[in-house]
């Protein structure tokens, strides 16, 4: 797995795929203080610092999130302020797609509001990432049901204009080795193609049975990242620009 070159990809759209998305399509949910843009809570943990975090941006996201809650930090790469405690830090993975065989899929339904008990059902049991209440909102979900009942489904995420995060790719451990997952993958990725847009995608960089899929139907990396949370402190006044020492990535 190649990495890109770094000038390639500098300053791109997808460096902070969150707050294009809430600052683009996904305008309509974004929770907003200061600089700082965050997902209702139902809906998706992902949330956006602006580019350069100032004191006073880390403070907007302290007082957004309230003392002691636990805040991602998908893809900082910085230092937390003194007070934050790390509490996860996951070398991750984006793909792009580039010349995915992306076909709908005849099996596959649209899933809706209705669906969602049966979703976090199968999300419990598959551990594909995080699936709120009303994540369904944020775009298309397509499922594959056997005898009435959900055993694989895909859907789309984040939005940064011209294009679609594909998530929630999950199938019954019951069901695995059948392909469920490339078919619902190659179906979500034709509704977002018929949009004009582009599907990518986020993984664990240990994940490399997804990874292998992921190239093997066109995807490539485009960067390495990381799936970072930190714990905002008990006492907001302890939140300081000047940072701790503890690197967050």
């Amino acid at each position: 797995m190649s990495v890109p070159n770094a000038r390639e990809d500098a300053a791109h759209i997808l460096d902070n795929p969150a707050r294009a998305s809430l600052t683009g399509p996904h305008a309509r949910f974004a929770e907003r203080r200061g600089r700082v843009l965050r997902y209702p809570v139902d809906v998706s943990p992902w949330l956006a610092l602006p580019d350069d975090p100032g004191a006073d941006d880390w403070a907007d996201l302290a007082a957004l999130a309230g003392p002691g809650a636990e805040v991602p930090l998908p893809g900082y790469r910085g230092e937390l302020p003194a007070g934050w405690e790390p509490t996860m830090n996951i070398a991750g993975v984006q793909l792009v797609d580039e010349g995915m065989d992306a076909v709908p899929e005849p099996a596959a339904v649209r899933l809706g509001p209705a669906d969602v008990p049966e979703i976090l059902d199968l999300v419990e049991r598959t551990r594909p990432g995080p699936f709120l209440p009303r994540t369904i909102e944020l775009g298309t979900y397509l499922g594959i049901r056997r005898d009435g009942r959900l055993i694989a489904m895909a859907g789309e995420r984040l939005h940064p204009p011209g294009w679609t995060e594909i998530s929630a790719v999950c199938t019954d451990p019951a069901y695995r080795g059948e392909g469920l997952a490339t078919r619902l993958i190659r179906a979500v990725a034709h509704g977002i193609r018929e949009r004009g847009e582009t599907p990518f995608l986020h993984t664990g960089a240990e994940n490399t049975t997804a990874i292998r899929l992921y190239e093997s139907l066109g995807f490539r990396l485009r960067r390495r990242t990381a799936f970072v949370a930190a714990r905002v402190p008990e006492q907001l006044g302890q939140s300081s620009a000047e940072p701790a020492g503890v690197p967050a990535l």
